[in-house]
């Protein structure tokens, strides 16, 4: 369920490109530095928006450092050091970890196994850190395998369940004054993912006989205006909640993601379909 929060590059002037990689970099810099050089090929830019966000609302010191690396060996890369881009590093290695064991578990697929059982040490040392964000995903993954093991898979309460795991993981002060409000945006966020996701991997899960809540609907004729004002209807609530936060810097580019990025693979999976019906 990776790689929905993104950002419409095409919409971002150039510095917001730059700063919204910085903090990509950030992350993953942070991801060597903990855990080592492997650790970076599970980075996504879903946890560098964590980062953003975090930082665009509690403005903590950041360094700004310029580096080669791997893939940019020729050229310094720009990126930004914080709390929040070693947590959102953290959180990465989280969510990879239990997203391999996923792969395992519902494909027996043997590279998954061999990647979560390299990342088991350091899941566990991000787990004895942070045991409230990790105690919530395990418990969530297990109420939402609970969900799809049920016909039909009852879509609000495993959208509910993924929800609840990524409001968690929006908390980072857990008695803050902003708890609440980042716990609702990471709520809703979490269930347009997992329902977004059920859409796009429709077709596969048919094939491959794998749980997915929109089942029962996928035979209606107005079938595809229901996903989207399902999807609408989760991000009007992560946005209501958004808008509440005192954001400045990077806003922009938070809304860029939010309003814009995050439905482009849901958009180009829908327009996937028409040119196969035409």
């Amino acid at each position: 369920m990776f790689g929905y929060v993104i950002a419409n590059k095409e919409a971002l002037t150039e510095p917001q490109l730059t700063r919204y990689r910085a903090y990509y970099c950030g992350v993953c810099h942070a991801l060597r530095s903990r855990f080592g050089e492997a650790a970076r090929f599970t980075l996504t830019y879903d946890t560098a928006f964590l980062a953003m966000l975090l930082s665009s609302l509690y403005e903590p010191d950041t360094k700004e450092s310029r580096s080669r690396c791997l893939p940019h060996p020729k050229t310094p890369q720009l990126w930004l050091e914080n709390e929040f881009t070693v947590y959102a590093a953290d959180m990465n290695i989280a969510l990879a970890y239990h997203n391999l064991l996923d792969d395992w578990q519902d494909d027996k697929n043997l590279p998954a196994k061999a990647g979560a059982a390299l990342l088991k040490t350091r899941y566990d040392s991000v787990a004895a850190r942070y045991p409230r964000q990790c105690g919530a995903i395990e418990a969530m993954l297990r109420a939402l395998a609970e969900a799809e093991t049920l016909s039909p898979v009852p879509a609000d309460g495993a959208a509910n369940a993924f929800g609840s795991l990524m409001g968690e993981l929006f908390v980072y002060y857990e008695e803050d004054h902003w708890a609440n409000t980042l716990r609702l945006m990471g709520g809703a966020l979490g269930r347009f993912i997992y329902m977004a996701d059920a859409y796009l991997d429709l077709a596969a899960d048919e094939k491959k006989r794998r749980p997915n809540p929109l089942f029962p609907m996928k035979e209606r004729g107005d079938f595809e205006e229901t996903v989207k004002t399902l999807l609408t209807m989760h991000m009007g609530e992560c946005a209501l909640a958004f808008e509440k936060l005192p954001l400045i810097d990077d806003a922009d580019i938070l809304r860029n993601i939010l309003y814009s990025g995050i439905w482009t693979r849901y958009h180009l999976h829908r327009q996937r379909k028409e040119r196969r019906k035409a």
